[in-house]
């Protein structure tokens, strides 16, 4: 008796044969139009890449021109720069001709024109920098002009070459067609001698997987009367089918005590007050005291007792979002403080939304994030966003900051469900971070969608999706 794996490795050699036979003839013809076809497409790439940077360069001298501000004139000269190095490849990749000479004698004067236009800004002769302004544009024209002429050219030239490679790729594919037409009939040949030996046992394994995908555990194990690979598999089939059967109850236990683990965890973070917070706070709040007397200091304190307050209570309590945003604006306020007009908070919140349920201390903790990782040592125009709406049947809240960013491997990690390093366990004052807050949020509402946008040096953003009841 021949075994399956004789059987397919009969019909995979032989396969493998025929697919060698016609690669090696399909090859040999195409690869000339390849070449090509490759030659061509990089010189008409550099072409419109020249045109193009030829575009932006004397929008670049327009804008300086304009508004004649040194960042004006850097982006003008890197423009330039672009411009040179390209002028430079298409001297080395060009052909020598009267037409190659001719455009890069145009783009030699297109940038001398731009240079000239520059130096007339620089020195605010107004009739000097119009009149090139208006040359380099026509110089710009003409190297258009010229751009069409050479591709045109080019492709009378390399059309003639594809049509005489065209016969030797009919004939291959002709080849081709009968090699193709030859694997097929010994295709139908196998699979017909090859299937009567297996369907019968692959239907059985298709209805007993059918029932476990349903749910159903219990189906009796497979029985198939081969003695060969087949017998291997349903045998290994139905272990697998027992071995599932103990792994789920395994997985409820542990989820179960996993839970439990991770409400004690909860509890031990939030009596946890970050040192490092309350001395900044106080040392603020005696700054404060002694610069501009009781009542600010006075605001300060109660802010300070109504998030420390707020952040020992019991974290099984029903809160809304009215409670959270309430709570940011007294810890922004401490903040605000701290950092003077370095850093401003705007909100954008829709008060029909304010009743929506979420765990305690969800927005608290993100925002301290934004603080200590992305606006902490701003010197100033750092700004802290809040948005809270209604969209698809959700409610959406955003908090935006402008700070420094992350990279994607970082906000991989934070949304990462096995993530236990310290540093995205704790938070500033609350003693819990970003990843306790996604933990939190899955548990009390399975779906709650969290998500992190973020580019370095110029900011993240985090978005809550949440079921509006």
């Amino acid at each position: 008796m021949i075994r399956i794996r004789t059987k397919l490795l009969i019909y995979f050699a032989a396969i493998l044969l025929l697919v060698i036979i016609l690669f090696f003839i399909r090859e040999q013809s195409a690869q000339r139009i390849v070449e090509l076809h490759d030659e061509r497409s990089a010189h008409y790439f550099l072409l419109n890449e020249i045109t193009n940077n030829t575009d932006q360069t004397y929008q670049s001298l327009q804008i300086y021109v304009h508004e004649p501000t040194d960042e004006n004139l850097q982006y003008y000269e890197e423009d330039k720069q672009q411009l040179n190095e390209l002028q430079e490849r298409f001297e080395i990749a060009a052909e020598e001709s009267i037409d190659k000479k001719n455009y890069v004698h145009l783009l030699t004067s297109f940038l001398e024109l731009t240079d000239l236009t520059a130096e007339g800004v620089a020195q605010d002769d107004i009739e000097q920098y119009s009149y090139y302004l208006n040359e380099a544009d026509n110089s710009a024209t003409y190297i258009h002009e010229k751009t069409l002429e050479l591709i045109n050219s080019e492709l009378t030239v390399y059309q003639n070459l594809i049509e005489l490679e065209d016969q030797r790729v009919q004939y291959s594919k002709n080849m081709g067609t009968a090699i193709f037409i030859s694997v097929i009939i010994l295709s139908i040949l196998f699979a017909l001698w090859f299937s009567n030996g297996i369907t019968r046992a692959i239907e059985r394994l298709t209805g007993a997987a059918k029932e476990i995908s349903q749910g159903n555990y219990t189906v009796e194990d497979v029985v198939v009367p081969q003695k060969d690979e087949l017998k291997i598999l349903t045998e290994t089939f139905n272990q697998m089918k027992w071995n599932i059967v103990e792994a789920i109850r395994e997985m409820k236990e542990k989820a179960r005590m996993s839970q439990l683990l991770k409400e004690m965890e909860l509890k031990s973070l939030q009596n946890q007050i970050n040192p490092h917070f309350l001395f900044n706070t106080l040392n603020t709040i005696s700054k404060t005291s002694y610069i501009e007397g009781a009542e600010r200091t006075s605001d300060l304190i109660s802010s300070v007792s109504a998030l420390l307050r707020y952040n020992i209570g019991s974290l099984d309590r029903e809160t809304h979002l009215k409670d959270e945003v309430e709570i940011v604006k007294e810890y922004f306020f401490i903040q605000k403080t701290r950092f003077g007009d370095r850093v401003t908070f705007d909100q954008d919140i829709e008060e029909e939304c304010l009743q929506t349920p979420i765990p305690c201390l969800t927005l608290q903790p993100i925002i301290e994030n934004a603080f200590m990782h992305g606006i902490e040592e701003m010197a100033d125009g750092a700004e802290i966003t809040l948005a809270i709406y209604q969209k698809e049947e959700k409610v959406w809240i955003e908090i935006t900051d402008n700070g420094v960013g992350m990279e994607q491997e970082t906000i991989d990690r934070l949304l990462t469900a096995d993530e236990n390093t310290e540093t995205n366990r704790k938070g500033h004052s609350t003693g819990i971070g970003m990843r306790n807050v996604i933990d939190r949020l899955k548990l009390f509402d399975k779906e709650s969608e969290v998500s992190i946008q973020s580019v370095v040096g110029k900011g993240t953003k985090v978005t809550i999706k949440l079921r509006k009841e």
